[in-house]
Parts: structure tokens; sequence; C-alpha cells
């Protein structure tokens, strides 16, 4: 071997010798040094990877892509992928394609998609307006071009729109010259800042509200300072003081159960207590308003709920929807039943099915009215259920908010904000509302707030109004009543029926002084002089001690002239306000069948008013004369609304079943009539009688108020719960 490289060489071959070691040798028979096995010439030797030249212009990570097939194929696809999606990102989001791709809808969200589509086929629109349809609600605008009206009725019929798109296409509207009405959501809850609600369109008619600006400005207070204190004295704060709670929310709507439940654990709160709350439903828009109290909301409703609850020292559940919490909770924690409190808010038998199971596994079960109470024993006794303790009321009561306002004394009044002072910022309230809502001096609003659906009983309350307003209410049922006339004696003056007041000095000059105030800021001539005799005449009897039988028979004919203002006075007119649009409770069909009722009837329509859903509720009872509480079936659980109206001064119409028929005094603070298609022909009689009648309208309005100063505040309601702590706690 070595004589042929030899040759090779003496003949100047270019051959290549071959590495070869004899075996066991280290060396190189190139070099004829040693190669240790790390060392690069021997992995080059021994590897089966083709030897590449200028291997040192190519970096070592891009030589192992290249190697890799595998790798390089996936960051191929990688980079389409990326390319794809950001060419089909741009393309879907622009403003070309915005309007066929609209907000995406769940199931779950179906029934806000229908409720925000109800119209009124039949409904004229008297202005004759264009109508724009944006998500879902009607908005109208003057000089839009047929073909883009025409354009955006097809895209938003198919779905909802989104918030962005909602504000471009607006804009969009704007710059084609149409002035939008528009009544963007005051309230800080958020149901309804998704859309925007007109002032007046064609399924509704004209829609008022929410007013929490005008409350702002003329009650002088901040709506993020409207907290009441805690009574440190009493009870009820000695057994909250450094314990924990956990309140079961079944919804967040702005409905009786969560606001009331949203009240308690602010007084929870107030009083030195930790708060946490379970939403079982996030449906409704109070998330905002629990979070600007400094509510915990759980965001967790099963496993760290079940814990969070173990620790604390009481659980209370508000509703009974909250028995499948309830029941988790137990399979997770058995012993915990010993600090449950579950305070029921419904009367329906549907809702006692559902609980039934659960309730003899709680502590102590709290009713709001003793009517409510009655009716579920029956219905454990006939299901044979045993509860573990004797069941307490717990009605609910008018919140210091609430109070402030009505000029009630509460825990937020201060030197500068006195009953008096707040009694006189209510009546200049009264009136800036009113102008706003267009309402006159002889106009009696008749209002009904809650969610709208059949157990609410609107639309028999609509039809009660029909019959007030195409003149088909007779009140011969008054004069026949002779109970009724020993309170309020009933005199005939141009064929109408008039009822004043009982003729003594304590009566005339309150409810002199009521009317006063309910026509205060009144700005017709006639107004003031009236305003003024009345004003003369309450002086005379305050200062002296005339009494009816010192009277004249016709000083006496005077005063009831004057106190019932049969001489002078224009003709009542009714008005009617119904809420609350937008409220998750609200019933699609129940909404469209009061609709189809104010198409076929334009007398009727003509008389009604809308407002959304909002917490800014007391400008509207200021605004308002009378108070309807239409509930039917076994009536209302209790109605906060009904303390609430009569807080502010207005009689209550209201059906006599329930815990209405608790509240509501027969002939003293209101009226009562039947539930059914019985007590529309009653209702219509009770509305006619008290739009006949000012003065009688006053002085149950004042009875009301009254009464709810003696029995509806909040100490008295959390008085009764101290008690309900005090057997479900053990209190060292």
């Amino acid at each position: 071997m070595e004589e042929i490289n030899n040759k090779a060489d003496l003949h100047g071959n270019a051959l290549r010798p071959l590495a070869i070691r004899t075996p066991g040798s280290m060396k190189s028979t190139l070099s004829g040094k040693s190669t240790p096995r790390n060392s690069a010439p021997y992995r080059r030797l021994h590897t089966n990877r083709t030897p590449r030249k200028d291997s040192k212009a190519y970096s070592g990570k891009f030589n192992y892509i290249r190697g890799n097939s595998v790798v390089l194929w996936l960051l191929l696809i990688t980079l389409w992928a990326y390319i794809g999606f950001h060419v089909q990102s741009k393309w879907a989001h622009g403003d070309h394609r915005k309007a066929e791709l609209t907000g995406y809808k769940s199931k779950a969200g179906s029934a806000d998609k229908m409720e925000s589509t109800v119209t009124a086929e039949n409904f004229n629109n008297s202005s004759g307006e264009n109508l724009v349809v944006l998500e879902g609600k009607n908005l109208t605008s003057k000089k839009l071009g047929h073909t883009l009206v025409k354009k955006l009725k097809e895209v938003s019929s198919k779905q909802n729109t989104t918030k962005k798109s909602n504000r471009r296409m607006v804009r969009r509207l704007r710059k084609v010259g149409g002035k939008l009405k528009r009544s963007v959501a005051e309230d800080r809850t958020g149901a309804l800042e998704e859309g925007l609600i007109p002032r007046k369109n064609t399924s509704y008619g004209m829609i008022v509200g929410p007013f929490g600006k005008t409350e702002d400005r003329i009650l002088g207070w901040s709506a993020d300072k409207r907290r009441g204190t805690c009574d440190r004295k009493g009870e009820f704060a000695r057994f909250v003081w450094s314990r924990s709670f956990v309140l079961i929310f079944h919804e967040l709507s702005m409905t009786g159960a969560p606001l009331s439940m949203m009240e308690l654990a602010t007084e929870l709160l107030s009083c030195g207590g930790t708060v946490s709350a379970v939403v079982l439903s996030m449906k409704g828009g109070l998330i905002t308003e629990l979070d600007r109290r400094g509510i915990r909301v759980l965001k967790d409703r099963a496993q760290f709920s079940f814990r969070t609850a173990m620790k604390a020292n009481l659980i209370i559940a508000g509703s009974a929807v909250c028995s499948s919490w309830i029941d988790q909770y137990l399979a997770h924690f058995p012993a915990g039943s010993s600090k449950i409190i579950w305070w029921i808010m419904e009367n329906r038998r549907g809702y006692f099915d559902r609980s039934k199971d659960m309730l003899s596994r709680v502590k102590m079960l709290a009713f709001l009215s003793e009517s409510q109470s009655k009716q579920w024993l029956t219905w454990c006794e006939e299901e044979h259920i045993h509860l573990t303790m004797q069941p307490m009321i717990v009605p609910l009561s008018l919140n210091d908010e609430l109070a402030f306002v009505a000029g009630i004394p509460c825990s937020l009044n201060t030197p500068a904000f006195s009953v008096e002072s707040m009694l006189e910022k209510r009546n200049t309230l009264r009136a800036a509302v009113r102008k706003e809502m267009g309402l006159g001096d002889n106009d009696m609003l008749v209002m009904s707030l809650s969610s709208i659906n059949p157990t609410k009983g609107q639309r028999l309350f609509l039809e009660s109004a029909l019959l007030v307003a195409e003149h088909n209410v007779s009140l011969e049922v008054f004069e026949k009543n002779r109970s009724f006339a020993e309170n309020f004696p009933v005199v005939t003056h141009q064929n109408r029926t008039i009822i004043t007041v009982e003729l003594n000095s304590s009566s005339i000059s309150q409810s002199i002084k009521q009317d006063n105030v309910q026509q205060g800021n009144t700005t017709s001539a006639a107004s003031k002089k009236r305003r003024r005799k009345r004003t003369k005449l309450a002086n005379i009897l305050s200062s002296g001690n005339h009494t009816s039988n010192s009277l004249t028979r016709g000083d006496q004919r005077k005063l009831r002239n004057l106190l019932s203002d049969s001489k002078g006075q224009e003709e009542q007119h009714l008005k009617v306000l119904i809420g609350s649009l937008g409220s998750k409770s609200n019933k699609v069909l129940y909404v469209k069948s009061m609709l189809r009722l104010l198409s076929q009837h334009s007398n009727l329509s003509k008389l009604v008013l809308w407002t959304p859903a909002t917490t800014r509720v007391p400008s509207l009872y200021a605004a308002a004369d009378v108070y309807v509480i239409n509930a039917q079936g076994l009536g209302e659980t209790f109605g906060r609304v009904t303390i609430e109206a009569m807080a502010f001064g207005l009689p209550v119409l209201g059906t006599d079943a329930g815990g209405t028929r608790e509240i509501v005094e027969h002939k003293v603070t209101g009226l009562l009539h039947p539930v059914g298609q019985q007590g529309i022909q009653v209702l219509g009689q009770n509305i006619q009688y008290l739009l006949s009648n000012p003065s009688a309208r006053n002085k149950m309005g004042m009875l009301g108020r009254r009464q709810v100063q003696e029995k509806y505040l909040k100490n008295h309601m959390y008085n009764r719960f101290a008690k309900v702590l005090a057997k479900c706690m053990k209190i060292k």
C-alpha cells in the first residue's frame, strides 16, 4: 500500500488518500496525530451526512431547519395561517362588511333579541317620520333617504348590531342630515346602555325618562353618596358587627327581590359586617350598582362559593329560585343547614313546588307578609313538610334614599338638607319632571312601575283607563255607599259627583296645605289665585277655633266648593305612565298585546307614556298623582313600590289580594278593586273618582304617607330582622 501511494505521488496523481486506521489505533493515517472522539474532524468522518462546502456561511439553526423537513413544513403552515387570519379579519371588520356581520347572539340571548324587536303592526306613526331600526330599537329621522332607510332596515332585521357599530351607524345617519331624537340611559345600572331608546317611536309612543340628571341638578347631591348610615345603637348592628355573611341573589334585575337583597347587603356593610354575594344569574343590570356600593360578587357559583359559605356566620338566600344552590351546597356541606335563612319573596305555587324539597333543610324561613306566610304554611301541610322553626315575617321598607327625597326624616338629613328643604326641592323636582313629560297643571298622572308581565296586570289597567278615556264610567256606586260617604261626604255639582273631605279645622288645614304642596309650582294665573285663597282660608282656620258647627251653611258650602275645586277649575285630564321598558322580566307576547290594544284605540294611545327600567325613581314618584298596583292571581306578595308611592303622598289603587290588602287601607289610604276581569270596571270607577276629586286624592295620600312613617321605615324592617338573627346566630 505504501508503494502504491508513493507511485501516485511520483506521477503527480491527485488521488485522495483513504483514512485507514489499524484496529485499536487512535492515530489518523493522514496526520499521524491522535483524534479525540469529541473533535470536529472525528464527527465529520463518522457521520453519514454529505459534507457541504462553505458551511461557515450558514448558521446552525438554519441548517437544522433546512435539514428537518417537518419543522420547515410547520413553519410554512403557521405563516400561511397567520396571513390568512389577518386578511380575513381585515375583511370581516372593515366598514364595507360590518353591516353584514352584525353581532352574534347565543341561545341564552334569544329572549333578549325577541324582546328588543317588539313592535305593533298596526300602530300608526303620527309624526310621519321615517323609521330606522338600530339594535332592535326604533329610531326616527326626518330627512333620511329612502334607500338608506330600506338598507338599514334589512340589515338590522337580521341581527342586532354591536355597541361599536351602533355609534358608527348613528354618525352616518347624522351626516345624511337626519336629527335623531335619542335618550341615553342615565342610570348607573347598565340595563339600557347597550342601545338608544328614543323619546318617541311608532311602537310605544312617547317614552320619557330616566331623569337622573334632573334629580342631581335640583336635589344638589351626588348619586355616589346616596347611602344611609347604620344605627349603631340598634340590635341589628350588634348582631352584624365583625361577622361575615353570604347573600344569594337569584338574578340582578331591577325588581323587588334583587333590589331588596342589594339594600340588605349595603346595610350589613354599613353596620360593620363582611358581605359576599353569590349571583345565580347575571340577568339584569345591577352589577355596576353592586360594585359601586362595595359589595363583593363571587365569580364562582359552585366550589368557591361553597367554601366561602362554610366560613361565613350566616347565609341569606333572597328568593325561592335559590333552591338549586342550597341543594348543591348541602350536598357538599350537610352541616351548613344550621346557618341558612331563606327570605322567600314569591307567592305562587310554581315557586313552592321547585323549592319544597329544601324547605325543611334550612334553619328558618322568612316571608314578607302574613298572607304569604299563611299560604306557604298551607302548602307545607298539604305536602307534609315539617319546618325546622316557625317562619317569621320581615316586610320590606322604604330605603333612606327615597325617604330623603320624599321629605321623611332619615339618616341622610343634615342641616343643609333638612326635611323642610327637601320638601321644597321635591316640589321643584315635580314641576321640572312634569314639564319634561309635557304635562299640564290639570293632568292627573296615574303611574304603574314594575316588570311588564301578566302577573302585574298592566293590560287590565289599560282597559280601565280606556273606560275613563271614553267616558264609560259611572260614579253611582260612591253615592250609594254610605260607609264611604262618612269619610268623604258626597255632593253633586254640574252633573258630576264630587266628594269632599270632612269639615273640621284640622283636616281642612292639612288638605289645603297638601294641595299647595302638590300645586306649589304651577304657573297659571288661575292656579295661583286658587292657591292664595286656600292659603288664606287655611290661616284663618288654623288661627281660630273654627269647626263645621261654628260656620254658617253658606260658609260650609263655600268650603266644600273650595276644597273640591269644583268652581273655577278646569276639568282634570287623565295621563298614564307605565314602566319598565327594557326590564329582563318583561314578557314579549304580553307587551305586544298591550301595544295592539293601543294601536286599536287612538283615545287611549294619546294618554299613555312609557319609561325605561331605572333605579332613579324619585323623580317619577314626585311627578305622579296616583299609583296603581294591579297584581293578579294571589296578588302582590308585599309590593315595595306601594309603600314608596305612599311615602310621596300618592293614593294607591290596588287589587284586593295578597300583601296589597295588608298595606292599603281601603277608603283611607287608597281604594281596592277585585282581581281579574271583574276589577276592570271597578278600577275605572276608582280612577274617575280620584280624577274628579283632587282634595280626596290629597287626603288619601297624606294618610298613606303617615302610615309609612309609622310602619315601613328602614328601622322598622331591621328591628324585625334583628329578631331573626337572634334566633339563627349563636351570639356570645
